[in-house]
């Protein structure tokens, strides 16, 4: 709804100066400590919490990398056995890109963006809280398959059919499937709370031109997570199908493909390099014009690039199989993809670099870093154009040159740059600057050590070392090379210890640091450092793209609660949501506090992955229903629910700035957002499995379809049917409040809802039953199953969230003055049928047209 800008909350702040103001907001947002700290959902909390985790997988993996470089110091060495290389490899790898990279920089985010977008928290607290439990325990799981001897040893790619139950017959491959799955639950959870807080929960007037850089590269970088990770979902899903219950979506013999899992697999893995650098480009788009002393250069244009990036990224996925066969034709589509995506990339360094020569760089520790980080990336970019070209691709693609080019790209590209944030900001964090000896020698030492371990290892690939292997004779012109790499690599390992121990010591022996001790443009650092609990006692306007260099009163101001919604005596958590494009109040987001239902809901779907990964199905069916039991009970806790904070009858509070309401009082809260995030993703997974259906119906060589579909009749188009009459009496429900007519039939029609619903899960499962399906005979056989087990599962979601939407609506949570929440529930039922209509379109009727 269009309303007007707000303004500052009248008699907030004239009767209390800023200390009580500060001791007011405390009390709604302050943090509980000892065991009840479990229970925190502010973002600044969870985010240190992933930031520490991920440092703790990053020293792990890292000892796993200096032990595989003591294995190929020297020829014939037997430090590892073939088994433990084999391990050790793939955990590494697996650490790096889920444990590590993708967490601790959706955790950097987290921190930051609230404070400089103008926010107090994001708008998913207890999303984000749940995501940490997610990582944290999937994690756990995962590593815990080391000590136990049980280690993952197909590789971080999971190939089949070395991953298959023939191959790799033992649990060690199911711990990567469900530890990582576990773990992308997590990933999903912030890139959908990242992408809407930024583009719903922002300061007054701050337009999406006005964005940090950083900003933007996370939301192009979230949005990239949510349509790139559901393939790599969707594949281990199926690849523990496979390896479970013998349904043959990768078995040759059985009408599967093992290249289907290569292409799910890169279909995630391509863009999660790009997942991974344009964060780490946006903060060297944020920090260098601190140091540099002048705005960025080309701000659109780097913005652009990041855009074009993000979506190039998806065509390039082919660029890794080059060296499977495919058709000479796709090979050049994606060779020109692969150098195409080199523009944009080039100009976020041209406007790095013109801003540099433009300005008057301070050659402060975090600048150090950032150059660091240009050196490097640019030669692992040069690297990169070269194994777009399919014939040099071929020689190399195998070898230790591609581990090279790997490590110049990610480290460089992301380790780098991530650390020179730390260092920007670490004394936001903590109150204190960092130790200038250690910053220093950790710098050079990683430097050069980095550059010592993998330069080098170009040559060893180009001369014809494999990777993947665990030893090697000598005489072949890799023993120095290999020596050469190993040495360095300890160097680098030093300066990463130094690093770390500059990080543990400064709180304590770092000087105290002055506000805003960089003089950076950015909003954060107006929260005081360390920072508040609720980042801003007041929400100033922000119609500008350099707040503190533009109006550097605001660090006063702020904090004295001269601005918008600076009352915290209605107890309520609140931000301000705006417009999406030009940031226009729209209403009041109303936040939740403290909550122990992510943790609970965590940990049930930590014993639902043992008791799969320990074959216990009786055990995970009930700790399934246990999890789902637990988030059905979170959401209830929402909207007018009475557990969250008063709000008074009336139903515009005069609390609130003038023509502005809680967003449980419209239709447009975060919920709607994030519902519509989450259905994207799971679009992305659905699309992704009708292209393993079409792709094993074209490619596959065994590949045999009845000649009538087991699908055929009238039950599945009944079913698409009934489910339309469920969205349809959901829209009415949803058109009558919009209407604000009676609410007394909203219930009725809820509940009319969810009897279509009931019908149309009956007929999908009369159609199982009757069908007759051989999942474990044939892949055919195998996505027909899996496909109608994936309606049931939206129709039984879309059922049950209608019941307890009619209990609601009887209680009072939901009505005319709280009636957002079915135009939510309304978004399932409305994919539900899609998917349905479109499984008979895919399955059925092209089959009988092209039999």
């Amino acid at each position: 709804m269009s309303a007007a800008p707000a303004t500052p909350s009248s008699g907030a702040h004239d009767a209390h100066d800023a200390h009580a103001l500060h001791e007011a907001f405390e009390r709604v947002w302050g943090n509980p400590t000892g065991w009840r700290s479990l229970s925190v959902v502010n973002h600044s909390s969870v985010a240190v919490r992933f930031m520490a985790t991920g440092a703790v997988f990053f020293v792990l993996a890292g000892l796993l990398a200096m032990a595989m470089r003591v294995q190929l110091a020297r020829p014939g060495a037997g430090f590892m056995s073939a088994q433990a290389y084999n391990q050790a490899f793939t955990m590494h790898g697996t650490m790096m890109m889920f444990l590590f990279a993708v967490p601790v920089l959706q955790g950097l985010a987290a921190y930051l963006l609230p404070k400089m977008l103008g926010a107090r928290d994001l708008v998913y607290p207890r999303l984000s809280a749940f995501g940490y439990w997610c990582y944290l325990f999937g994690g756990v799981i995962l590593v815990a398959s080391i000590p136990l001897g049980l280690a993952p040893d197909a590789g971080w790619f999971m190939y089949t059919p070395l991953s298959s139950a023939r191959h790799s017959p033992g649990p060690n491959a199911d711990f990567w499937l469900l530890g990582v799955t576990f773990i992308e639950i997590s990933s999903m959870a912030a890139a959908i709370d990242i992408v809407v807080s930024v583009l719903r929960a922002r300061g007054p007037h701050m337009a999406l031109h006005q964005l940090p850089v950083f900003a933007w590269a996370m939301l192009v970088s979230s949005f990239m997570v949510i349509v790139g990770f559901p393939p790599l979902i969707l594949g281990s899903i199926l690849l523990e199908l496979e390896r479970a219950a013998g349904m043959p979506f990768f078995d040759p013999a059985r009408g599967g493909d093992p290249l289907l899992w290569q292409h799910l697999f890169w279909l995630f893995g391509h863009p999660e390099v790009y997942i991974i650098f344009l964060p780490a480009a946006g903060i060297v788009s944020t920090l260098l014009p601190v140091y540099a002393r002048r705005p960025l250069v080309g701000y659109t244009w780097v913005v652009l690039s990041l855009v074009a990036v993000g979506f190039l990224s998806f065509g390039l996925w082919v660029h890794h199989m080059f060296a499977v066969g495919i058709p000479a034709l796709a090979q050049s589509f994606f060779a020109v993809a692969s150098m195409l995506v080199a523009i944009p990339t080039g100009i976020q360094l041209f406007a790095w670099i013109a801003t540099l020569l433009d300005g008057r760089p301070r050659w402060s520790i975090p600048m150090l870093w950032l150059t660091g980080f240009l050196a490097i990336f640019v030669a692992g970019g040069l690297t990169g154009v070269m194994l777009a070209f399919v014939p040099f691709d071929w020689q190399a693609h195998d070898t230790h040159f591609v581990v090279a080019h790997l490590h110049y790209v990610l480290i460089g590209g992301m380790l780098f740059p991530l650390v020179a944030g730390l260092y920007h900001w670490l004394p936001h964090l903590s109150g204190r600057m960092p130790l200038r000896a250690l910053s220093h020698a950790g710098f050079w030492l990683s430097f050069i050590g980095f550059n010592g371990t993998f330069l080098v290892m170009h040559w060893t690939g180009l001369v014809g070392m494999p990777r993947r292997v665990y030893t090697y004779d000598a005489g072949l012109g890799w023993d120095w090379p290999n020596l050469v790499s190993s040495v360095f690599s300890f160097v680098m390992a030093f300066g990463v210890a130094a690093v770390l121990l500059d990080l543990a010591l400064h709180r304590r022996l770092g000087r105290k640091a002055r506000p805003n001790p960089w003089r950076a443009d950015t909003l954060e650092w107006a929260t005081g450092t360390p920072p508040r609990s609720y980042n801003f006692a007041s929400l100033p306007q922000l119609p500008m793209r350099h707040p503190l260099w533009e109006q550097p009163g605001l660090m006063r101001s702020i904090p004295a609660g001269d601005h918008a919604l600076a009352d915290a005596s209605h107890g309520r958590r609140e931000t301000l949501g705006c417009d999406p494009v030009s940031g226009v109040p729209r209403e009041v987001i109303h936040l939740p506090s403290n909550s122990w239902w992510p943790l609970v809901a965590a940990l049930l779907l930590a014993g639902l992955c043992l008791g799969l990964l320990t074959k216990a199905y009786t055990l995970a069916g009930f700790f399934a229903l246990a999890a789902v039991a637990a988030l059905l009970r979170w959401s209830w806790e929402n909207g007018a629910h009475p557990t969250m904070a008063a709000t008074g009858s009336d139903e515009f509070p005069r609390d609130l700035p003038h023509g502005l309401q809680l967003h449980w009082r419209t239709f447009d809260g975060p919920g709607l957002w994030g519902m519509g995030l989450a259905l994207l993703a799971n679009g992305t997974l659905y699309v992704s499995l009708l292209f393993a259906w079409f792709y094993l119906w074209t490619v596959a060589p065994n590949w045999q379809p009845p000649a009538r579909s087991p699908l055929e009749g009238g039950l599945l188009p009944c079913a698409a049917a009934a489910l339309a009459a469920g969205q349809a009496a959901m829209e009415i429900a949803v058109a009558r409040l919009r209407r604000r007519h009676s609410q007394a039939r909203l219930r009725p029609l809820m509940l009319a809802a969810a009897g279509a619903g009931m019908l149309a899960c009956a007929l999908i499962a009369l159609l199982w039953s009757r069908a007759p399906l051989a999942p474990t005979a044939n892949a055919h056989d195998a996505v027909l199953v899996f496909t109608l087990a994936y309606l049931l599962l939206h129709g039984a979601a879309a059922v049950v969230l209608s019941l307890l939407q009619a209990w609601r609506a009887h209680l009072g949570h939901v009505g005319i003055a709280a009636p957002y929440e079915p135009a939510v529930v309304t978004l399932l039922w409305r994919y539900t049928v899609a998917c349905c209509v479109l499984a008979w379109l895919a399955m059925v009727l092209l089959p009988r047209a092209f039999a």
